[in-house]
């Protein structure tokens, strides 16, 4: 059995080896650029773990491994773009360093090598992989447009909210294990499981993020909180706040998000305020720990022995009980 570090560490040392000293320089230097710059690289760790679940062999299951790993970061490059994002693991995103044209080309390219390293698999297993592939691929393109028309929405329900994040960060993560599994050899059943055991982990990791960004230590969290707040993000906190309003507290804190006169450490202070009245810390929290409970649940499910599930079950209290 393998720990996640190891894994992680075996995606590392396969992305130090790939070579992008290519022709045109200034497509594939980004491509370098990204891939190097780290990342908790949690996908392709997922991909060889739930493999591991099932089978000894995990080396089957690395160019899936990083076919994930390089699809994240292509999504990551096009995020930043839109989000107009200036930073990104504390460098300087692709666009701002070079342009917003090339970091669209690069990421396209990124793309393309996704699929040429699931290409790699025996033909048995991509048959039943590239399906799972496309229809997430897809998936994620529709949770990245839901958010960005969120962002002209006054209010959110939180039920398009769940399906937004569900698109955008559970299913990658769900398929990333399911993926694992079908390579490691794992039944229908079992390659299922690890995919609700995905879906729902992916969605305490989001809303855990929402969080954070809110509530986190900053000694810990390695930056200042309140981004969400200030940008108007639509999150957990913020939507079920304005559910718990009244007609008055919503006018004032819809009108408090908008307002772009007020200095921000008090906009902050103000905003979290209304989330205490209202204990939006502790529901977020809550629904934290019944999107954790209902992964295990699933995982205690899959048939395999018990060691075997154990990083999975460690990446998961993870998500809990991480603070940046």
């Amino acid at each position: 059995m393998f720990t996640i570090s190891q894994l992680q560490d075996i995606i590392s040392e396969k992305f130090s080896t790939l070579n992008f000293d290519k022709k045109p320089q200034r497509l594939y230097e980004p491509i370098e650029y990204t891939l190097a710059s780290g990342g908790k690289r949690i996908r392709p760790a997922l991909v060889l773990a739930a493999c591991n679940m099932f089978s000894e062999k995990i080396e089957t299951a690395i160019p899936a491994a990083l076919a994930f790993e390089v699809f994240h970061n292509f999504t990551l490059l096009h995020d930043d773009i839109m989000d107009n994002s200036p930073v990104r693991r504390n460098k300087e995103t692709v666009h701002k360093k070079w342009n917003k044209n090339i970091a669209i080309l690069s990421g396209d390219a990124m793309m393309i090598q996704a699929y040429e390293f699931l290409s790699e698999l025996p033909s048995e297993l991509l048959k039943k992989i590239l399906p799972l592939f496309n229809k997430t691929a897809l998936e994620v393109c529709e949770g990245q447009q839901y958010d960005m028309d969120f962002e002209k929405c006054d209010n959110v329900s939180e039920e398009k909210y769940l399906n937004m994040i569900k698109l955008k960060t559970s299913v990658l993560i769900a398929a990333a294990l399911k993926t694992g599994a079908i390579i490691g050899g794992a039944s229908e059943k079992n390659a299922d499981l690890l995919y609700d055991f995905g879906i729902n982990i992916g969605l305490a990791f989001q809303i855990q993020d929402d969080l954070l960004d809110t509530y986190a230590d900053t000694s810990v969290f390695g930056k200042k909180i309140g981004n969400d707040i200030l940008t108007g993000k639509k999150t957990f906190l913020l939507i079920n706040a304005l559910q718990k309003s009244g007609i008055k507290e919503f006018d004032k804190l819809r009108n408090l998000i908008k307002n772009k006169k007020i200095e921000d450490d008090e906009k902050i202070k103000s905003v979290i305020q209304i989330y205490d009245d209202f204990n939006i810390k502790s529901l977020t929290e809550n629904r934290i720990k019944k999107y954790h409970k209902k992964a295990l649940q699933s995982l205690n499910l899959v048939s395999c022995e018990n060691n075997k599930k154990q990083i999975s079950a460690e990446f998961a209290d993870m998500i809990m009980n991480r603070k940046k």
